[in-house]
């Protein structure tokens, strides 16, 4: 078959400067996202000069360089001005650094914490403007938050309330649903959706009247069974339910949701390995007798250990969901979902795509992997192992 010539060098260098003009039209960033994107097309552009005809080529090289701008172009953004946004849960982590960000951006930052006098707390205060304030909210509290909100509607007259970050959240044990106690699951509940729920409805008169933004802190556990999370995983699967349902519900006031679906980062919550072990001995002084003697002492210290050393994959650089934060505040056309965190496309892939007996496997073999319990283990009384 006849091979149609190449493009010259003239017409190539015509491609390459309207490929530089698109690059330079766009808002991208020289980074490893960029370079290997770059790389990629040349390896693409090698193959499609050996396999295809150069109108094909063409076509296939336009695609593929389009659909990579546009991935990693970041979209345009609206204006910071005297926008006021609320953000729950500042005392630590991810709430604690968005709201230094979005103080140091000039927004109208109105922070709640647990406690006043909370090292997170004392830290906003000396490294913050005097246009942030903290608000004392506990979202188990009725009167905290009816407290919230009066404050919000006073203090948001003149700039109104652009948006609300739902970051607050509880996750109080890890440990078989069997061996979970349901306060807990109800405990997860009050704070990770009643509280939300509660808050964002009653801010929505605001966001209605700014069109503005929802953001919520949700999680990967809420979408997939993560061994020994159900009570924190189910809380973040019904919130995530509740926020899509917003998102459809209050589409034609303007208002725009967005949930942030975090990997596994080093806030001081996740990896405060003492507060973690108070936790496990409050589980193991509750077990019923029955209970105790069918799982073993030393099989809720394996799960107590394999938690612990998941943890040291945690990601110390919050700043992957905090730009995320930012983008789903300031995007003209923010996502419905964000995904920050090293690995969660490859979980969610194999969520997705495999099958379930693989996708198990590689959840207990990232997070969690049980051993048997005692009474299954051979030469222990109990039932025999399946």
């Amino acid at each position: 078959m006849e091979r149609w010539p190449w493009p010259s060098g003239g017409a190539w260098l015509l491609v390459a400067a309207r490929a530089l003009l698109q690059l330079l039209r766009s808002d991208l960033r020289l980074g490893r996202p960029l370079l290997a994107a770059l790389a990629l097309l040349a390896a693409l552009d090698w193959l499609c000069q050996r396999l295809l005809p150069p109108p094909a080529a063409l076509v296939v090289l336009a695609a593929a360089g389009w659909i990579a701008l546009s991935r990693l172009a970041r979209p345009p953004r609206l204006p910071v001005a005297t926008r006021a946004v609320l953000i729950t849960g500042c005392d630590t982590g991810f709430g604690k650094e968005t709201a230094k960000k979005l103080d140091a951006m000039g927004f109208t930052v109105l922070a709640t914490v647990l406690d006043l006098d909370s090292p997170g707390a004392l830290e906003l205060r000396a490294c913050c403007s005097p246009r942030l304030k903290l608000l004392e909210l506990d979202l188990t509290k009725p009167e905290d938050i009816s407290r919230v909100l009066e404050f919000t509607k006073a203090h948001t007259t003149g700039t109104g309330l652009w948006g609300l970050v739902n970051n607050a959240g509880l996750n109080s044990v890890v440990a078989d649903v069997e061996l979970s106690p349901v306060t807990t699951f109800r405990n997860c509940m009050e704070v990770n959706f009643f509280g939300a729920l509660e808050l964002t409805k009653g801010l929505l008169p605001l966001l209605r009247h700014s069109r503005g933004r929802i953001v919520t802190i949700g999680s990967p556990a809420g979408d997939m069974p993560y061994p020994c999370l159900a009570a924190y995983g189910a809380s973040k699967a019904a919130v995530a339910l509740l926020m899509d349902t917003f998102g459809c519900e209050l589409l034609p006031w303007g208002i725009k949701v967005s949930i942030i679906q975090p990997g596994c980062f080093k806030t001081e919550s996740v990896t405060n390995v003492n507060l973690w072990e108070k936790r496990k001995q409050l589980l193991l002084a509750n077990l019923p007798g029955e209970l105790l003697q069918a799982y073993g002492e030393d099989y809720i210290e394996h799960l107590h250990g394999q938690f612990l050393h998941s943890l040291r994959m945690a990601v110390p650089d919050l700043s992957p969901v905090v730009d995320a934060i930012i983008d789903a505040l300031l995007a003209a056309q923010p996502r419905r979902r964000y995904y920050p965190g090293r690995g969660l496309m490859l979980m969610y892939f194999i969520h997705h795509y495999l099958p379930e007996s693989l996708r198990r496997r590689f959840l207990q073999n990232f997070f969690i992997s049980h051993r048997l319990p005692r009474a299954l283990r051979s030469g222990q009384p109990g039932p025999a192992p399946a």
